[in-house]
């Protein structure tokens, strides 16, 4: 079985993770905090942030587009609500997947925990906005 995506969706959760990332990051917000604890110049030129910006446009739509999968899978298994089922599959994938593997290669790289716990919570609210964008939004005949 392959499961239902709606790629409107899916490009809006994109779009969503570049536009969280842009508000987390702002010096404003954690920018300057995280600068310093992950030890990263920040007043490099906008040409060096071109490829991660192109990287961090690839892998948000990989994440949307998994997550919008996982979200039709674990609907088709329990039923219910399809916007119920891709909050509670982004939570789940963020403790299982990305929580516990950056706490992990933090803890071996000796990374500050407050660079971690500001990492891991950006990725659960990137990951919630996302399924929320794609719970509202199922694939047609869900």
């Amino acid at each position: 079985m392959v499961p239902e995506i709606n790629y409107w969706a899916v490009l809006l959760a994109m779009i969503s993770s570049m536009i969280v990332g842009s508000v987390w990051y702002t010096p404003k917000v954690f920018g300057t905090r995280w600068a310093k604890l992950a030890n990263v110049d920040m007043s490099g030129s906008a040409k060096s942030a071109v490829w991660p910006i192109v990287t961090t446009v690839i892998v948000s739509f990989v994440t949307a587009w998994v997550l919008a999968g996982a979200s039709a899978i674990a609907w088709h298994f329990y039923e219910g609500s399809f916007f119920v089922a891709a909050v509670v599959t982004a939570i789940l994938l963020w403790a299982g997947f990305t929580a516990a593997r950056f706490i992990t290669h933090d803890a071996f790289e000796g990374r500050p925990t407050a660079l971690t716990t500001m990492n891991i919570a950006h990725e659960l609210v990137t990951l919630v906005i996302m399924a929320v964008l794609i719970g509202v939004w199922p694939p047609a005949g869900i």
